[in-house]
């Protein structure tokens, strides 16, 4: 039985890593590919929210996980893309086991029972994360087909996605007393919402290690013995690369990289994450570009009241509000003066 996983774009509009995991014979594809795909799907929208004000904004170019990509580089953005994707079909299987999708899983009570430190027990219903490593491991890792430096790459992080959701799962407690007296605890182990562990494997990507292999190490015998020697000396939950990343602030048509002349930054706003705050500086002042205000006009419905019977009518309001972009610095000037010549010939045709 060929067992092999392909991946291949969806109709519906997935792409790169969201795009279906498909098992080329047998049931476990009827059984777990809908859990695959919405898994990997999150893993994408989790990579773009965690890189939406970053040089390197998780592009639809970046996000193929197929090892034959010639697009593909070995830095450490394909690092978190792997980590990403790999938790998110870890998260999904081990989610949609909780909630009873599949007949051949259930609680994780495997430790019930268990003293788990002082005045608690292990008990409740654990979310299986065994159960979605183990599919989720089935499905991700199998599309590393290769025995190089870079396949080996790949699964390691692979692995790391997974160690995050392990790493990031919360334990529960419930007492148990006389008269509500805590005298017992049970407790059992919970998935964080997905955005905890993006924001773990986040930090991880910061702190990502560059492996150096010797030039020309391929498939023989000796280097995968090096390769495999390598990678066992890194910690499972450390994201790895083997290449440096390209400078994002430039475009490079030949590499796929847009640059970021035209990016929208924040520079104002209420409850800002500190990669919102630092979007503008990042995006355009470190690259070499300034920042332009922009004025923009937004409509929307408001003042909506409900009518007898049965309509519910609305006003338009409109709102101006102000947006920044990276420029190149000339041309911002540019702009301000031509705008600045406009509002001018405006005020003399209104006096005639």
């Amino acid at each position: 039985m060929d067992t092999r996983l392909l991946l291949f774009h969806s109709s519906r509009g997935l792409s790169g890593a969201g795009a279906y995991l498909l098992w080329s014979s047998g049931p476990a594809y009827l059984i777990y590919s809908s859990s695959v795909a919405a898994g990997a799907q999150s893993g994408i929208e989790e990579c773009k929210y965690q890189f939406a004000w970053d040089r390197w904004n998780c592009p639809e170019r970046a996000l193929q996980l197929s090892t034959h990509s010639s697009l593909r580089s070995a830095n450490r953005e394909t690092a978190f893309v792997h980590a990403i994707s790999s938790a998110g079909v870890m998260y999904t299987l081990t989610r949609n086991c909780s909630l009873g999708d599949f007949d051949n899983c259930g609680c994780d009570d495997s430790r019930n029972g268990q003293r788990g430190g002082h005045g608690w027990l292990w008990g409740g219903c654990s979310d299986n994360v065994g159960f979605g490593e183990a599919i989720s491991k089935q499905f991700v890792d199998a599309l590393e087909t290769g025995q190089d430096a870079r396949a080996a790459m790949n699964l390691h992080n692979n692995e790391a996605g997974r160690k995050a959701v392990k790493g990031t799962m919360q334990k529960t407690c419930k007492c148990h007393g006389v008269s509500g007296s805590c005298t017992t605890q049970t407790c059992w182990l919970q998935l964080p919402e997905f955005r905890e562990v993006g924001n773990y494997l986040k930090e991880k990507y910061h702190r990502a290690l560059k492996v150096d292999l010797l030039r020309g190490a391929g498939n023989s015998a000796a280097s995968r013995g090096a390769i495999a020697e390598t990678f066992n000396s890194i910690s499972r939950k450390e994201l790895v690369h083997l290449e440096d990343s390209p400078d994002y602030c430039l475009e490079n048509r030949t590499l796929g990289l847009p640059g970021t002349e035209g990016r929208e930054c924040l520079k104002k706003g209420k409850n800002l994450n500190k990669w919102e705050k630092r979007s503008c500086k990042r995006l355009c002042g470190e690259c070499g570009l300034a920042v332009e205000e922009r004025k923009a006009e937004m409509v929307s419905s408001c003042n909506c009241k409900f009518h007898w019977c049965c309509a519910v009518k609305c006003e338009q309001c409109r709102k101006t509000v102000t947006k920044y972009f990276c420029v190149k610095k000339g041309s911002q000037r540019g702009r301000n003066e031509s705008a600045a010549i406009r509002r001018k010939n405006l005020r003399l045709r209104k006096k005639h």
